[in-house]
């Protein structure tokens, strides 16, 4: 049966300011059957500050190790950016997982477990109401 496509705020955070390591959103869980999950980060700058980068994360053992499948990196500016993970791309075998070290801006293809997470970090001491939030839409069949 296709179920349809739900909705989910992976990461809704308030303001950033002094430099966060390795931060987690609540975890989304019920998600076997994804085809398709297609990710939203919407970065505010406000000031000051460095970097910051958010990895989109799935799990195939109800949460006890968590995989990288997507990366938003974002600086100075504002941005919106998107990204896209099908489950019908093939991925080599002896594939070693990744957590919170995914290449900047990039995607894992291939790979959508039961569960869903974000986990960010920032570097330096951002201002003037710098926020980050990262909005999901899950396809797929049940």
């Amino acid at each position: 049966m296709l179920f349809p496509n739900r909705q989910y705020t992976l990461l809704a955070t308030g303001t950033i300011s002094a430099a966060q390591s390795n931060q987690l959103s609540p975890v989304a869980y019920d998600l076997a059957g994804m085809i398709v999950l297609i990710c939203q980060a919407g970065f505010l700058y406000g000031s000051g500050g460095t970097s910051v980068d958010a990895y989109v994360q799935t799990s195939f053992d109800g949460g006890t190790t968590w995989v990288d499948i997507m990366e938003f990196s974002f600086t100075t500016s504002a941005a919106t950016r998107l990204h896209s993970v099908r489950v019908y791309t093939a991925v080599a075998a002896n594939y070693t997982p990744t957590d919170g070290t995914l290449t900047a801006n990039t995607i894992k293809d291939g790979l959508l477990g039961a569960a869903l997470r974000a986990k960010w970090s920032s570097v330096g001491t951002y201002a003037g109401a710098t926020s980050l939030t990262i909005a999901a839409v899950v396809k797929g069949l049940r």
